[in-house]
């Protein structure tokens, strides 16, 4: 049989998903069957900001989370049934960056009985999209997985290009129009979010990945 690999992710601007599906590409020219699970966040509390791209209001619908992220806290979510039909040889889980840790949607999943009897005894990798600060959310979703009976094979992170401060105007802007500008409050601003570079690091990582695992499916 075909190693199956489950792409496992939540995403509000679909950046997880651009990094994730670049190492689909990898997994399925090794012959690996690839099927993805969006986690959809659907918390009453919380998710209204994040129910439309983009924002609205965007300083308020993006501190509309950072209690609940700064106290860790679990919300509603939906899960797709990739996540509960399937035998998976490998779980690679895209996981955005918010107020420095895994998101919420993320970390929900990740506490929850039906991560336990996916990760159960099985290999994931972590796939980390951020604007600076990726650490805590790569160790966060490393220690979850892990609890969850999980074995942790590697991780990658993805950041955004800018320093701290142009790098926050230019995500915000983005956020705030769905379009990529020059300028934010009249302040030079580089690109945001993935680019080709991050895609191809993707790539080798999931080569590197399919070396580890896969190896005699070559």
């Amino acid at each position: 049989m075909r190693p199956r690999v489950l792409l496992l992710y939540y995403t509000y601007t679909g950046q997880s998903l651009k990094v994730l599906e670049a190492a689909a590409e990898v997994f399925r020219e090794r012959g690996c069957e690839v099927r993805k699970a969006q986690i959809e966040f659907t918390d009453p509390r919380f998710a209204e900001p994040f129910a439309r791209f983009p924002m609205r209001r965007v300083w308020p619908d993006i501190l509309s989370v950072l209690p609940a992220q700064l106290r860790r806290a679990s919300g509603e979510i939906r899960t797709p049934d990739a996540v509960r039909d399937g035998d998976y040889d490998l779980i690679c889980i895209g996981s955005p960056t918010w107020w420095r840790t895994a998101s919420m949607p993320m970390r929900s999943f990740l506490k929850s009985d039906e991560a336990r009897r996916l990760l159960a005894g099985k290999p994931f990798a972590v796939f980390v999209v951020c604007r600076r600060y990726w650490r805590e959310n790569l160790t966060a979703v490393r220690k979850l997985g892990t609890k969850r009976g999980g074995r942790y094979v590697d991780g990658v992170h993805f950041a955004y290009p800018g320093d701290q401060v142009r790098s926050m105007l230019s995500l915000t802007s983005y956020l705030g129009t769905g379009e990529y500008r020059d300028r934010y409050l009249g302040v030079p601003i580089p690109a945001t979010n993935v680019g080709p570079q991050q895609l191809e690091q993707a790539r080798q990582f999931a080569s590197a990945l399919a070396d580890r695992l896969f190896a005699a499916t070559r």
